[in-house]
This record gives C-alpha cells, sequence and structure tokens, in this order.
C-alpha cells in the first residue's frame, strides 16, 4: 500500500514538472534601445494566442496586444508609437507562462 502511494505521488510530481515547462523561450528585442521601432522575437513550443504587453517603470500597461503565433520561431515589429523615452519592461504570456525583458526607447 505505501508503495502504490509513493509511486502515485511520484508520477504527480513528474508530470507537474513536465507541466511547467517554458511555451516561451529566448525572447529578444533588436535594436534595443531604439528611437522608432524594434523587431521582438521569440521561440515557441506551440501555436497558440500569447498577450504582448509593454509596461512602464511603474508598471502600469502602456500597450497591450493578442497575437497569433506558431510553433516555431516568431517575429513582429513593436512601435513606440507615442511612447516617451525610457525604460519599459516587455512581456510575451501565454496560459502556462511568462517570459519579459527590459526595453528602452531613446
Amino acid at each position: 500500500m505505501i508503495k502504490r502511494i509513493l509511486f502515485i505521488l511520484f508520477l504527480s510530481v513528474s508530470s507537474l514538472g513536465f507541466s511547467q515547462e517554458k511555451l516561451i523561450s529566448q525572447l529578444s528585442a533588436s535594436p534595443n534601445p531604439f528611437e522608432i521601432s524594434t523587431k521582438i522575437h521569440f521561440t515557441a513550443t506551440e501555436s497558440g494566442t500569447v498577450l504582448f504587453k509593454v509596461k512602464n517603470v511603474l508598471g502600469k500597461t502602456v500597450h497591450f496586444k493578442e497575437l497569433q503565433i506558431l510553433k516555431g520561431e516568431n517575429t513582429f515589429f513593436f512601435f513606440k508609437g507615442d511612447l516617451s523615452a525610457g525604460m519599459y519592461i516587455y512581456s510575451i504570456q501565454n496560459k502556462k507562462n511568462i517570459v519579459s525583458k527590459r526595453l528602452v526607447i531613446q
């Protein structure tokens, strides 16, 4: 009985570890810093919908967009629009995880 409980516990912990696999990786912006636009690049392990957010240093969301992505490499352009010069945090978020990086507008 104890062996069976330990085995079930082991399987539960193992599946939990696999479910936390990063689905978004290698997030980058180039050029960074930039003046007008930058190219956002990342790799996804599956197709689907993600949220792209840009937040100011106070944590307020200043840009938000829903994107359809493909499995593999994904690239899109981000234009600063009416954002002023300064440091921002950009992120890509799907159902399972969020990846964030720093972005500087000159």
